[in-house]
């Protein structure tokens, strides 16, 4: 299989047929063997309906549906365990993303690229969904050093290898760039058009930039300090430990020269940081003593081998 393309879907019964059309006419001339793999998340609506009738009509169709909504990172997470591709392209299903975007994506992973994202440089969405994205992806890539724009696009490109060394859990789906990135593989971006919603309503609110934000942190931590939390744990705890340190002593030297420490809340500050220094200290030993005594080996991502 040449192809695949990964939909995670959540009550979109309105679209689900034209955006099957819209597939077919986009890769009908690229000659590739390809698969369109819809990933029901427990719709509510006549989506599993519309999905089953789809299969009947297209030989490409597959669909895979879930008992109940379980969000996008699980819909991906099957969706790629599912597809058979070596090239696997995501999109949404409520004809945002526009399916005529494949062939431009394919030729940039042709050209060199592991992961490909989507740029919707202009979009067609409310000021409450665009500014707080804006702020998101800025964000996002100061602290991860990856210069891409739209992080959290559901239109993405992916050499079969990046998805069978990924894990996607949790709502992770939207920094697999950085994960990627951080495996080593080659991530690029393309600008794509975007669309106008046709049907129905986002199914995404405000508390998605909330967790975006706490997901961030999770990704900073296992990208970079997965396998040495001392230097994380360890720099804070002795920050905190000299600062309370310095803290002592300036006091004690007070105390020398007569002055009352006793009720000044400066004494009760630096015995906080220095208590909490140790503790952060003895946190990041028994992280790395975790990570030193795991049964599972670390995993490293081979380009290619001899063998």
């Amino acid at each position: 299989m040449d192809l695949s393309i990964v939909i995670p879907l959540y009550n979109e019964e309105e679209s689900l047929e034209e955006l099957t059309e819209q597939i077919l006419a986009a890769v009908s001339d690229l000659n590739l063997q390809f698969e369109i793999c819809f990933i029901n998340d427990g719709s509510s609506d006549n989506s599993e309906q519309v999905l089953k009738s789809l299969k009947e009509k297209y030989s490409a169709v597959r669909i895979l549906s879930f008992r109940k909504n379980y969000g996008k990172s699980a819909a991906l997470s099957e969706g790629f365990k599912m597809a058979k591709g070596e090239i696997v392209i995501t999109m949404d299903a409520d004809l945002q993303d526009d399916p005529a975007e494949i062939p431009n994506l394919i030729n940039k992973i042709n050209s060199g690229y592991d992961l490909v994202s989507g740029w919707k440089k202009k979009r067609f969405d409310p000021l409450g969904k665009t500014i707080p994205s804006k702020l998101f992806n800025k964000a996002t890539a100061l602290l991860t050093g990856i210069k891409i724009h739209d992080f959290n696009c559901g239109l993405k490109a992916y050499r079969r290898d990046v998805i069978k060394e990924i894990p996607v859990y949790g709502e992770l789906h939207r920094y697999l760039p950085v994960l990627a990135h951080w495996r080593g593989f080659k991530v690029g971006e393309i600008v794509v058009q975007h669309h106008p919603r046709k049907f129905g309503v986002t199914k995404f609110g405000l508390e998605r930039f909330l967790h975006g934000f706490l997901d961030l942190l999770t990704v900073l931590f296992i990208t970079r300090y997965r396998q040495k939390p001392l230097h994380l744990f360890g720099l804070l705890g002795i920050v905190s430990f000299f600062l309370g340190f310095a803290i002592s002593l300036y006091l004690t030297v007070l105390w020398f020269q007569g002055h009352g420490i006793g009720n000044r809340p400066l004494l009760f500050l630096g015995i906080l940081l220095i208590i909490v220094g140790m503790q952060s200290f003895s946190i990041g030993l028994i992280g790395e003593m975790i990570t030193n005594i795991r049964d599972e080996k670390e995993s490293y991502s081979v380009k290619e081998t001899d063998e």
